[in-house]
């Protein structure tokens, strides 16, 4: 892929090869979300998800924070609201539409590495835990804000965190919605592990290159029977999804290019094939 950015707030380039990064881009505003950013988001995932030489992604904010959550100052209603709707019927498609991004998430082909530069809050706590792996300068915190709106938990946090960090300490997490420092963060589960500021996109791209050096269909269906397998009812149906992802995975070029490769002790060449 070429360096592109769908708006001049969220930015996608290649700093390394098989390695996309969208870069959350309004440091100026601590990254805060405008209903446009939400729809530039979703087209950066959208752009990325058929492209083969995109083998993982980084996801992580310009500045010093990642995202401060949404941009309460920024006034007006979403492009996709028709006009004359109640608050009520206007706050239906809303978050219809901010409730895509976790799910395009979790059902891209590449791996999400999320890289948590600063404060995480409101839609950037949901981006963290929406990821596949994330990892946090020191300097981060993640902030459950949705509590200002007079609610709890927003765009599936109420799921995705207990299944992090367990039940009883989501539960204390999200009914106090007390701030989590990068250490803690770290000892819970909520992030693989907390690293100094300024090594965090050395640390992301370092995972990314230990991802994309496996075979693509491999990590495709790898990323997929972990996340369904969640909710598998029982151990016979998430071996079977397992196994066809197997028997998939192991009747491509890749799988036997990278056998080889292992054999051999070089960096595989991947045809997509």
């Amino acid at each position: 892929m070429t360096d592109t950015q769908t708006s001049a707030a969220v930015l996608v380039d290649t700093p390394a090869e098989g390695v996309a990064r969208i870069t959350l881009n309004r440091p100026e505003a601590l990254n805060a979300f405008t209903f446009e950013m939400y729809e530039a988001l979703i087209a950066a995932f959208e752009g990325l998800r058929d492209d083969p030489d995109v083998r993982v992604i980084i996801l992580t904010g310009a500045g010093r924070a990642f995202c401060a959550g949404h941009d309460v100052r920024v006034g007006g209603k979403p492009a996709w609201v028709r006009p004359g709707l109640g608050r009520i019927q206007a706050g239906k498609y809303t978050m219809r539409v901010l409730g895509q991004i976790p799910i395009l998430m979790r059902s891209m082909p590449q791996p999400i590495i999320c890289a948590v530069n600063g404060t995480a809050a409101g839609i950037g706590y949901s981006l963290a835990l929406a990821s596949d792996l994330t990892i946090a300068a020191k300097s981060a915190k993640f902030v459950n804000v949705i509590h200002n709106a007079g609610t709890g938990a927003e765009l599936g946090m109420s799921y995705l965190l207990p299944r992090a960090v367990g039940a009883q300490r989501a539960a204390e997490l999200l009914l106090t919605a007390r701030a989590v420092q990068s250490d803690e963060a770290e000892r819970i589960g909520l992030v693989l592990r907390a690293v100094e500021d300024a090594a965090l996109m050395d640390e992301a791209l370092a995972l990314a290159d230990a991802v994309a050096v496996n075979s693509p269909v491999g990590i495709w269906l790898t990323k997929q029977s972990l996340w369904f397998n969640q909710g598998a009812g029982s151990l016979e149906a998430a071996i079977e999804l397992e196994n066809r992802a197997v028997l998939a995975s192991q009747s491509t070029d890749d799988a036997a290019e990278k056998r080889a490769s292992a054999i051999e002790k070089r960096r595989p060449k991947f045809k997509h094939t």
